[in-house]
Parts: C-alpha cells; sequence; structure tokens
C-alpha cells in the first residue's frame, strides 16, 4: 500500500499552536509517528508540506499513478482551493480529510470544506492521534477479512 500524506499551509508552525496547550507537537513528530505506523501496516508513505498550492498540485499529479490513497491536511485551503480540489477529482486518488479541533483548528468553528464531498472519509481531532488514526480508521459498511487485522484494513479500503 502506497499512501501520500499532503500537509497544508502553516503546518510546519504546529509547535506555535502546541504550546497554547502545553505540549510539544512538531511536524517532525507527526510525520515520525505516521512513519511507524505505516512500517507496522506495511504501506509505503510519501509526504509534503506546502504553503503553495501549484506544489501541492504537482506533489498529487507527478504521484497520481503511485498512489493508492492520500491523507489530506488542508488547513486554510478548505475554503478555497478549487484547483487542489480539481486535481484531486482528476487523479481520483482516495482519501481522507483531516481537520484539527480545539486550539489547532485555525480555520474557525465552521470547519466545513470544499473537499468534503471528494473525500471518502473526514477526520477531525488533535494532531497527536489523527493522523495515525488516519492509517487505521475503520470504515463502518467493511467487514474485516479473515486473514485482516483493522490495522491492515484501512490499506485495503484505499485500494478499492
Amino acid at each position: 500500500m502506497k499512501i501520500l500524506v499532503l500537509h497544508g499551509p502553516n503546518l510546519n508552525l504546529i509547535g506555535k499552536l502546541s504550546t497554547k496547550e502545553g505540549t510539544t507537537i512538531t511536524l517532525g513528530k507527526i510525520d515520525t509517528a505516521l512513519k511507524k505506523k505505516a512500517r507496522q501496516l506495511g504501506c509505503e508513505l510519501k509526504t509534503l508540506q506546502t504553503h503553495k498550492n501549484f506544489s501541492a498540485i504537482n506533489f498529487i499529479q507527478r504521484n497520481r499513478n503511485w498512489a493508492d490513497g492520500l491523507i489530506f491536511t488542508p488547513m486554510s485551503w478548505l475554503r478555497y482551493e478549487f484547483s487542489l480540489l480539481e486535481s484531486l477529482e482528476i487523479a481520483q486518488i482516495k482519501t481522507i480529510q483531516i481537520i484539527f479541533d480545539g486550539n489547532y483548528n485555525t480555520t474557525g468553528n465552521n470547519s466545513n470544506s470544499i473537499f468534503d464531498d471528494y473525500c471518502f472519509k473526514t477526520l477531525t481531532g488533535k494532531p497527536t492521534d489523527i493522523y495515525t488514526n488516519a492509517l487505521e480508521e475503520p470504515v463502518s459498511y467493511t467487514h474485516l477479512r479473515a486473514h485482516e487485522t483493522s490495522l491492515h484494513l484501512v490499506c485495503r479500503l484505499l485500494l478499492e
């Protein structure tokens, strides 16, 4: 299973937001936890953090044939980045959208996203858990196969 991880604008500064909660979360720590979970699941990851929509679009387009799925944290792009949405729709990569809550939500209380209808799942939570949950997230209508564990379920779902 090959998964892209696209971190949107300002996620490189997540440490500034984490100090409001008395923690020390960094993008490096998030990526390390994701890589560890991916190894447990037997998945390959490619990650990118960017503020530039053209870099995000290039990342999706260049990896569209490699990737089986995408974990995407749009941040401020969730309101207006229609060219990125179009790129996802054309590439047809199964996508899990991540939206932060609490002090990590920088887009306001109403987190309606232009990506909601495209993404097959949206997860909301704190960055400490939400990324690894995206790799483990079961979908209610899907059943485990006899040889699967719940950790392998999301990899299969992204492939289907």
